[in-house]
C-alpha cells in the first residue's frame, strides 16, 4: 500500500519542514511520497527554496513550483497530477492540520469508505471565519445537494480511483468537495483536534473566501432556477397588485398616490433584475473562460524525488541522521527516516512538453 500526501504551500516557509518532519514520523513503516505544491508564494522565493532542499534531502519529496499563483484547489489538483499512490491525504501547511491527526483518517479508511474527510468539533479560527464556515455548510448543502451529516474540511483522504476521476477535469474553478460528491457516495468523516496555526496569520480575507466559495456555481444551477422562481414569485405579485390598484378605481372611484412607494419598488426590482444578470453573466463568462482553455495551473519547474520510500525507523544512527537534515532546513523533528534507496523515474507528459516546462495541466501516473 502506497500512500501520497499532497500540500499546498504559500507562504510556509517557517512551518513546511516541520510539517514534512512530523508527517513522515507518523508514516513509519508505509511506503509514502510527498506533493508538495508551491503556489508562487510571494515571500521572495523563501518557501521555493525551503522546498527545493527538502527534495534534496529526501527521495520521497517531489516539489510542484507553480508560475502563478493558482489558489488552494487548483494547487492541490496539480499535485493530485503527480500523486502515485493507493490512499491520497491532503493537509495544509500551517499545522493546523496536525500530522497526528492523520491515523484517525487511515483508520476509517480501512472500513471500506472511498473518502474520509476529517472535521473540527472546536476551530482555532477566527469568529468571522467560523462564521464563514457555517454560511459556506449551509449554502454547499442547498446548492450541490452534501449529505446534512456530512462535515467537511481540506483535511481528507481518497482512494486512487477519486484521484483517476477528479483530475480528468480541465475546468479552472476546481472546486474538490463538488468533484468527490459527483464520484462516489461512500464518504464519511471523522472528528480530529483542530490546531493553532505554528506561524502568522490565515492568508485567507474575505474577498479570497468568496473567492474560493463562488467555485462552487460550476456544480449547480440551483441559483440560475432561483431566479426562475424568484421572476414568477414577483411577477404575481405585480399582478396581484394591479388588480388591487385597479379594483380601488373603480369601486371606491379613489386616486392612487405613491411616488414615493412607486420609486422604492423600480429600485428593489431593478437591484433584483441586476443581480441575477451578474449572476448570468458570471455563469457565461465561466464557460467563456473554460471554452478558452485557461488552465487550472501552469508548472514552471518540478524537482521530483525517488520512484519508491519507505518511512520506517530501526537505526538510531538514521534517526539521528534525518533530525540533524530537519533542523539544518528550518525547524522540527521527526522520529522516523527516509530509505536511502530507491530508484529515480521519469515524468509522462502529455502535448510533447518537457518536464518542468509544462504549461497547464501534468498528469502524472
Amino acid at each position: 500500500m502506497k500512500y501520497s500526501i499532497v500540500i499546498p504551500c504559500y507562504k510556509s516557509s517557517k512551518t513546511i519542514s516541520k510539517v514534512v518532519g512530523l508527517t513522515m514520523g507518523e508514516m513509519q513503516g508505509k511506503e509514502a511520497e510527498f506533493i508538495l505544491v508551491n503556489d508562487a508564494s510571494p515571500d521572495g522565493g523563501a518557501t521555493f527554496r525551503v522546498l527545493s532542499e527538502l527534495a534534496e534531502t529526501y527521495d520521497n519529496v517531489t516539489v510542484i513550483d507553480l508560475a502563478k499563483n493558482a489558489g488552494q484547489h487548483n494547487a492541490v489538483m496539480a499535485g493530485l497530477n503527480y500523486a502515485r499512490g493507493d490512499y491520497i491525504i491532503a493537509m495544509d501547511d500551517d499545522m493546523q492540520t496536525h500530522p497526528s491527526q492523520i491515523h484517525k483518517l487511515l483508520e476509517e479508511m480501512e472500513q471500506g469508505w472511498d473518502i474520509v474527510y476529517a472535521y473540527y468539533p472546536r476551530k482555532k479560527h477566527s469568529w468571522y471565519r467560523n462564521v464563514g464556515s457555517a454560511v459556506n455548510f449551509w449554502t454547499v448543502r442547498k446548492l450541490i445537494g452534501k449529505p446534512r451529516d456530512l462535515k467537511t474540511s481540506s483535511f481528507w483522504v481518497i482512494r486512487k480511483f477519486v484521484r483517476d476521476y477528479v483530475i480528468q477535469y480541465q475546468n479552472p474553478y476546481a472546486y474538490l468537495q463538488g468533484l468527490f460528491l459527483r464520484t462516489t457516495q461512500k464518504i464519511t468523516c471523522v472528528p480530529v483536534e483542530h490546531f493553532e496555526r505554528a506561524e502568522g496569520t490565515s492568508n485567507y480575507n474575505l474577498k479570497a473566501l468568496i473567492r474560493l466559495w463562488s467555485n462552487v456555481l460550476g456544480f449547480s444551477v440551483v441559483p440560475l432556477r432561483m431566479a426562475i422562481w424568484l421572476g414568477l414569485c414577483f411577477s404575481l405579485i405585480g399582478i396581484a397588485g394591479a388588480f388591487g390598484v385597479f379594483v380601488k378605481k373603480i369601486i371606491f372611484q379613489a386616486s392612487v398616490a405613491g411616488w414615493t412607494s412607486l420609486m422604492i419598488a423600480i429600485c428593489f426590482f431593478s437591484g433584483i433584475m441586476l443581480l441575477f444578470m451578474g449572476l448570468i453573466g458570471e455563469y457565461v463568462g465561466r464557460m467563456f473562460l473554460a471554452d478558452n482553455r485557461q488552465p487550472q495551473y501552469v508548472v514552471r519547474q518540478a524537482l521530483t524525488g525517488s520512484d519508491r520510500h519507505l518511512c520506517e525507523t530501526g537505526k538510531e544512527k538514521d534517526v539521528e541522521q534525518t533530525e540533524e537534515k530537519i533542523n539544518d532546513i528550518g525547524g522540527g523533528s521527526v522520529s522516523g527516516s527516509p530509505d536511502p534507496t530507491g530508484q529515480t523515474h521519469g515524468d509522462r507528459n502529455f502535448g510533447g512538453e518537457r518536464s518542468g516546462e509544462l504549461s497547464g495541466v501534468c498528469l502524472r501516473g
